[in-house]
């Protein structure tokens, strides 16, 4: 039988939902309230939002806005309560991009993914992820304390102190980036240290190939990795059913997650790619449908392991398809404001390529009676830029909306 974090992981798909929706209203209200930058960025909608389809009303904000609002007005754009930092920390990540930490226990949603990966309390955890200037370290602090764990912040670096650190602590668990556990296991080796106290990792911060998944458990640690942002804390992560770990990645509790096109914020069916948007319920720094720019699909069926919360298949690639052509930028935008202008397309992808030495853009479609001249009109109309309209059978399910096929190394 698995083990929850809380009872809330098992409840109705449908409970769920329906919570989530009779909360969001007053937490708008208030985030309003508390949010200069939330209030102007939603002035003149409504926010008596009790369905995704509401929801779906709403502008998506995206990391771009939320810098620029960041610059005219530092360090948080007006989008976090200000009254809520006392005691608390101020974080700056590239871009640059400040964020703060929220208030509470945990705040940013991380032991419920670190109890799902087999962390226990009494643990002592190995933390490499980064603490300095970026919160990814306190990401995974936070939540292996809240956990009940004992955390040794190493950060990132000094590799041999790490080394020998972890031997005389013998922890039982790693948190981190996938490849830097490697590092610190290889290095071991290296110096003929035993690490062999590690028996799990909880991952983030980049990609765990199967292959490097694999070469872990023959070394006796089972690792499973959570989809994470600066911006938002753990938004998915890996379950177990029976030892092994089951496809896609469960969403957190406490989040809203759609998938919607990208350069839109139109939601797309389940099962197909796009931009990963969410809303989180902060009192600190209230997100409405905040685009990550990550693609990323739903997973129909659910988990194994008996959470009913909906599942993501994981990273997918970026959804910022922005793409420079000619010398002028087209949008993902100006090609979903084409398919609308031509209703009867049922799907649509740019592609860029070159012609000899020039740029050239082919915008394929999917649907029926087309009128590929009008369409072609449209284009130019759109992006002032010329491109031919073809007709094609099927469109792959990748969440591009613009594929730059330009070879730059030609």
């Amino acid at each position: 039988m698995t083990e929850y974090f809380d009872n809330r992981e098992a409840r109705s798909a449908e409970s769920r939902e329906n919570e989530l929706f009779k909360d969001l209203p007053k937490h708008l209200e208030e985030a309003v309230k508390i949010s200069s930058g939330l209030a102007d960025h939603l002035e003149g909608y409504d926010l008596n939002i009790t369905s995704r389809e509401k929801l779906a009303s709403l502008p998506v904000l995206r990391k771009p806005q939320l810098m620029e609002a960041q610059q005219k007005n530092p360090p948080f754009g007006g989008f976090a309560n200000l009254n809520a930092l006392a005691g608390s920390r101020i974080f700056l990540s590239p871009g640059p991009i400040w964020e703060p930490q929220g208030a509470g226990t945990d705040p940013w949603l991380g032991a419920r993914a670190l109890f799902a990966a087999g962390f226990r309390k009494g643990d002592i955890v190995h933390n490499a992820l980064a603490y300095h200037m970026t919160p990814g370290g306190f990401i995974l602090d936070e939540g292996l304390r809240a956990l009940g764990c004992t955390v040794f912040p190493a950060g990132i670096g000094n590799t041999e102190m790490q080394v020998d650190a972890a031997a005389a602590l013998k922890p039982s668990a790693y948190a981190g980036t996938p490849d830097y556990l490697k590092v610190i296991l290889d290095k071991a080796d290296e110096m003929d240290k035993d690490l062999s106290s590690i028996k799990r990792a909880l991952v983030s911060g980049g990609a765990l190939f199967p292959s490097m998944r694999d070469a872990y458990a023959e070394r006796g640690v089972q690792v499973m990795q959570c989809y994470a942002t600066a911006d938002l804390g753990v938004i998915a992560y890996e379950t177990l059913s029976d030892g092994v770990a089951n496809e896609g990645m469960v969403i957190n509790e406490d989040l809203i997650v759609e998938i919607v096109r990208p350069g839109t914020g139109e939601p797309v069916a389940h099962g197909e790619v796009g931009e990963l948007v969410v809303t989180n319920f902060s009192q600190t720094y209230p997100l409405l449908r905040f685009g990550t720019g990550d693609l990323s699909a739903v997973i129909d069926e659910p988990s194994p392991c008996g959470r009913t919360n909906m599942r993501l298949k994981g990273w997918m690639g970026r959804a910022d398809q922005r793409t420079k052509i000619k010398g002028m930028f087209v949008d993902p935008k100006q090609v979903a404001d084409l398919m609308k202008r031509h209703a009867e397309i049922s799907g649509s992808r740019l592609v860029v390529e070159r012609n000899g030495d020039q740029d050239a853009m082919r915008l394929q479609v999917t649907g029926e009676g087309l009128d590929l001249s009008a369409i072609e009109a449209s284009l130019r109309d759109l992006t002032k830029l010329g491109g031919k309209v073809e007709l094609v059978a099927t469109l792959p399910n990748d969440g591009k909306v613009i594929s730059d096929e330009r070879d730059y190394d030609a």
